[in-house]
């Protein structure tokens, strides 16, 4: 291997570990902008201004079938990224696909939720809680939506490229990306529903 080829090769290297090193500096961010959403959320959870509670809002077995929807997205994520390490595109595809779906069905499940709060009168503007509740749980919303968007891409990518170093490199920061929100999640669902319910 020529001198040139092993300084293309090492500055590939470097360029992926730059990226990586950055998406986890992403991530530190948003563990911020989440930490001040609960801080936010604890300070407020009891500030009804007369209006309904925890208890009388939330359904727990509805947000417990939502919470089964990420966090099986989660798993065929890691499914779908052993398929990734063997190689085996169309496998990678197909997991990936079973985790948008699932991450999909999570998002309309949400959305459902916020339509029939708003409907009933409960919207963000009606108290300090709903607010708190409204910019937690929509915030997480937001980034499992992008995380879709996210996914098509490198779904369309894969079928077009192949698995190539950059596929992967961006697959893997897109799994980092998934498990970071399903592990937020956990937090909501015991933060807000749970104790909100009690």
């Amino acid at each position: 291997m020529t001198a040139t080829a092993l300084h293309a090769e090492d500055h590939g290297h470097d360029g992926t570990e730059n990226a990586v090193f950055g998406f986890w500096l992403y991530l530190m961010t948003d563990c911020i902008l989440f930490a001040c959403l609960f801080a936010t959320y604890a300070v407020l959870h009891q500030n009804y201004a007369g209006g309904p509670t925890g208890k009388d809002l939330f359904e727990l077995r509805y947000v417990f079938v939502e919470t089964m929807f990420l966090l099986l997205s989660s798993f065929s994520n890691g499914i779908a990224m052993l398929s990734l390490h063997r190689k085996a595109r169309r496998a990678t595809v197909q997991w990936l696909l079973v985790t948008a779906l699932l991450g999909l069905g999570f998002v309309v499940m949400e959305i459902n939720e916020f339509s029939r709060l708003v409907i009933e009168g409960n919207g963000p503007d009606r108290s300090g809680f709903l607010s708190a509740f409204f910019g937690l749980v929509g915030t997480h919303g937001a980034h499992v939506s992008i995380g879709l968007i996210w996914m098509a891409v490198m779904m369309g990518q894969l079928i077009y490229k192949g698995i190539t170093p950059a596929t992967t490199s961006r697959l893997l920061r897109l799994s980092l990306f998934w498990h970071f929100l399903d592990l937020v999640w956990i937090g909501v669902f015991t933060v807000v529903y749970l104790m909100g319910v009690l």
